[in-house]
């Protein structure tokens, strides 16, 4: 999945998960603050973003990788998905 691709599908996420509108969704960059400063994605929000994010990219996200960093920005999210993606894309 290619860096924008991987982007368009966590926007996607995160629109239909927290009922972000399409033009708010659209806004999200790399330096956009996620947990803690949407108020959206509080604590229980966290369990169903990540279970459509492994269900929309096919990867597994283990408990242990769960942490504040993680959920911190959007671009930290996009990295952590293209990280998981990574050994099967051989990138």
């Amino acid at each position: 999945m290619a860096g924008d691709r991987v982007d368009d599908t966590l926007r996607a996420i995160l629109r239909d998960t927290l009922g972000l509108s399409a033009e708010r969704a659209a806004t999200l960059d790399a330096a956009t603050p996620l947990f803690g400063a949407m108020p959206e994605l509080d604590s229980m929000a966290v369990a169903g973003l990540l279970t459509e994010i492994e269900d929309r990219t096919g990867i597994l996200i283990d408990d242990d990788e769960v942490g504040g960093e993680m959920l911190e920005t959007f671009g930290a999210l996009a990295a952590f998905v293209r990280a998981k993606l990574a050994p099967r894309t051989g990138a």
